[in-house]
């Protein structure tokens, strides 16, 4: 998917999204620190919040599931890639470790978590060919 839109093209880092214990502390603080506005959006996990800044979708902010255990709350990005499959393999050769499997999420995309040989984290994520759509009206990653 090749966009003019920042984020939408392999290689750029397209969202990035708080995972924690707090949702709702969490979205007064960074409303309240940087001027966003935050929208609930009903998922079958719970609410799921998009930070905006003006009308632009700038992240989310997720509950910690349970298989996430004592994980602390942080915040990871997500890298646009064409194929994900593909990452997650380039990944594995580099020395990397996959934390996650491909996640499938109906019209947003598939997207893996994965550390690097240092253990820094993040995510890359090929968007659904109708996530355009889906995504302007509601979200653009995460489960």
């Amino acid at each position: 998917m090749s966009e003019e839109r920042y984020g939408w093209n392999h290689g750029e880092i397209g969202w990035t999204e708080l995972m924690t214990t707090d949702t709702e502390a969490a979205a007064r603080f960074y409303t309240e620190t940087f001027g966003w506005t935050a929208e609930k959006m009903p998922m079958p996990t719970g609410d799921y919040i998009i930070l905006k800044a003006g009308e632009e979708k700038v992240g989310g902010i997720m509950a910690r599931p349970e298989e996430a255990g004592d994980a602390p709350p942080h915040w990871c990005s997500y890298v646009t890639v064409d194929d994900v499959d593909a990452t997650m393999k380039k990944v594995e050769e580099l020395g990397g470790k996959i934390c996650h499997p491909p996640i499938d999420i109906p019209q947003v995309g598939r997207f893996i978590h994965f550390v690097d040989p240092q253990g820094a984290a993040l995510a890359a994520i090929t968007y659904a060919e109708d996530c355009g759509q889906s995504c302007d009206e509601g979200d653009k990653a995460s489960e």
